[in-house]
Parts: C-alpha cells; sequence; structure tokens
C-alpha cells in the first residue's frame, strides 16, 4: 500500500523526495489515512473494455482488488499520467496512440523520468453507420472533403455526401465522433483525413513547405453539425447511430465487433476494417495500442507487476482478449512488449515525436 503526496505537481526536488516515499510505503501499509491498495489506470476509451477485462481476471487470481481505471481519453489520460509520481497520480495510462515527445517532456519536468512503454496490440480506426443505413463506400478524400473545416484552404461548404463526391447518397453529412482528447480523434486525422488531404499533390508538396499551415488545412475538423464530438463514450455514438441511421460514427474496432447487430462498417479505400485487414495492414485506419507504466509504482502498488503479466496473457496469440476484439500483435512486436515487462525497461524519450 502506498500513501498519497501532496502537491501533484512534483518538480525535481518533489520527485526525489517522492521516490525516497515511495521506498518507504510498504512499511506504512496500516497507516490508513488516504492510504490505496488498488491499481490506478487512466486513459484511452479504446483500451478501457481490454484493461477492464484484464482488471477482473487479474483480481480473481490474484485476490487483490479490482484496478480502478478510468476513461478520459489518451490525451487527458497523459495529462493526468505525467502530473508526478505516489499515490493520488494514476500508475498507468492506456493509450490509442504513442506518447508525444511533449508529454514525455512533461512526464520527466514533474518527476516522472522512468516510463515502461508495452504495446498490447492492434486496433482500427472504423467508421460504421446503422445496420439500416445508406450503405456508405468511401475513400479518405472523400471523409477530408466532408469533414475539413477548410479543405484545401477554402472554407467548406458542402452540406451532402453528394456534394463531396457525386456517386455518394444525397444525405446530410453527420458524423459523431470521439473528442479532442481522445487518441482515436488524433489517429482518425492521422490515418485517415490527412491521407485524404495528401491525395491532392499541392497539399502533398505543402507538407515539406509549409508544416504548420500543412497541419491547419489537412486535420482541422469543422464542427456540429457535420462532426459532432461525443465524449469518451464509444457506446453512445452506437447509441446515435440506432437512432440517426444516415448517420456516421468514429470509434474503435472492438466497439464495431461488438456491436454487429447494431451497426456495420464503412469501407474505406475499398477495404472493411476486420480483425485480419487490420492484421494484415491493408485497412487504412489501422493502429498500435500502448500502456505505460510508472517503473516508480512497480514493487509498490500491490500486484502492478502481475497486472501487466495479465495483460500480456490476455493478449497474447491465444489470449482472451481477442474475443472482445483486440487484434494480436505480430510475434516480433509481441516478444519486444514482454521484454519490456519482464524487465520493466523505461522507455527512451529520443524516439518519441
Amino acid at each position: 500500500m502506498f500513501q498519497k503526496f501532496a502537491p501533484r505537481m512534483l518538480g525535481f526536488a518533489g520527485a526525489a523526495t517522492c521516490a525516497l516515499a515511495l521506498s518507504a510505503c510498504q512499511d506504512q501499509a496500516s497507516s490508513g489515512g488516504g492510504a490505496r491498495d488498488y491499481i490506478s489506470a487512466v486513459g484511452s476509451s479504446t483500451v478501457y473494455p481490454f484493461a477492464t477485462a484484464v482488471g477482473e481476471k487479474f483480481a480473481e487470481a490474484t485476490g487483490n482488488k479490482t484496478p480502478k481505471i478510468d476513461s478520459t481519453g489518451t490525451g487527458g489520460g497523459f495529462e493526468r499520467f505525467c502530473q508526478g509520481a505516489g499515490g493520488d497520480t494514476p500508475d498507468i495510462a492506456n493509450a490509442s496512440r504513442r506518447m508525444k515527445k511533449k508529454e514525455f517532456d512533461t512526464c520527466a519536468k514533474n518527476g516522472v523520468t522512468d516510463i515502461v512503454e508495452i504495446q498490447i496490440g492492434i486496433d482500427g480506426i472504423a467508421l460504421g453507420e446503422a445496420q439500416r443505413g445508406p450503405g456508405f463506400k468511401l475513400t479518405e478524400e472523400d471523409v477530408y472533403k466532408a469533414l475539413a473545416a477548410n479543405p484545401y484552404g477554402k472554407p467548406n461548404t458542402a452540406k451532402t455526401w453528394k456534394d463531396v463526391n457525386p456517386a455518394l447518397p444525397a444525405v446530410g453529412i453527420s458524423v459523431f465522433g470521439p473528442p479532442s482528447t481522445s487518441g482515436t480523434y488524433d489517429a482518425f486525422k492521422e490515418l485517415i483525413l490527412g491521407k485524404g488531404c495528401d491525395a491532392n499533390p499541392e497539399m502533398k508538396a505543402l507538407k515539406d513547405s509549409d508544416k504548420d499551415k500543412h497541419e491547419a488545412v489537412c486535420t482541422g475538423l469543422r464542427g456540429a453539425p457535420f462532426y459532432v464530438e461525443q465524449g469518451e463514450n464509444d457506446n453512445l455514438i452506437i447509441s446515435k447511430l440506432d437512432k440517426n441511421p444516415d448517420s456516421l460514427g468514429i470509434f474503435g474496432f472492438s466497439y464495431l465487433d461488438a456491436n454487429k447487430d447494431k451497426i456495420k462498417a464503412v469501407p474505406v479505400q475499398g477495404v472493411s476494417p476486420t480483425y485480419d485487414t487490420i492484421a494484415g495492414g491493408s485497412y487504412p485506419g489501422s493502429r498500435p495500442l500502448f500502456i505505460y507504466i510508472k517503473k516508480a509504482h512497480v514493487g509498490v502498488v500491490p500486484g502492478l507487476a502481475e497486472y501487466v503479466a495479465e495483460f500480456l496473457k490476455g493478449a497474447a496469440k491465444d489470449g482472451y482478449l481477442a474475443a472482445k476484439g483486440l487484434v494480436i500483435s505480430p510475434p516480433d512486436v509481441a516478444a519486444k512488449a514482454a521484454a519490456n515487462a519482464k524487465g520493466m525497461t523505461p522507455l527512451n524519450g529520443a524516439e518519441l515525436k
């Protein structure tokens, strides 16, 4: 068990004090008053169902308390994770994209210096519609022209999908998606929206000549009623589609896979998001999923290392997370994850962007 520490923003001096305090926490297990005897994780709504399934298995196998897992979105999770080390900060950040260099630097500034990165599998940014929907078939460029605030540098005037592409249905553009704090949001902009923009040679050239302008033009989303943020709850998007059959939704593949009775996949570039297309990389929205662990909390928070081991067990080739929609990592990625978990090897921030 280990105690809460205040303040949460530690700085280097505070981090050193905290590190000393952490090592003494196990001797204070009976101290009460703010002590924590459970694992705390925050972050991605996409990773959330996998993390909770692992938490239940972990509690059953070890007798430890079930971990407390908050679905805050990847960005929001990193913000809380990087506030410092100690009992009032999370042990784990779940992420549907890789940690950014600026997030790593924020962690370091606040005393979180040994971060262990483990890829737990692969996911796809899925576009879906209600079972009774129009039957959309989209290209990356269609999505860009429909949802970009200023496609190719000009204000977006498209109101229907037919305005975007004459071959598409004449129904209003309406997409329910994640908020800007979500890793799904970031990955959608990078993997689908940005690629649609770069289908235009001038925009692709702009990427080399003016990176900031390129990012603004290619990944800036228009607002409601065209793109409507739904918070960190992908199940809410599923229910919205059921009530709005002409609308589209953006979510992780596992939510599509778990709700086949209500929604169907929308092909992108002629490829539907399935387990095989995501695993093989032919689906354009494929992305890695991660968990990040504070090494300073290992051996202090009861069962933290065992929880990580259980996560990799569930994410293995014959593990139970595949049934929940997790796409299993290729052997080399899985081997690296296992090695990182066994040695609790800190991430090298120089690798990040």
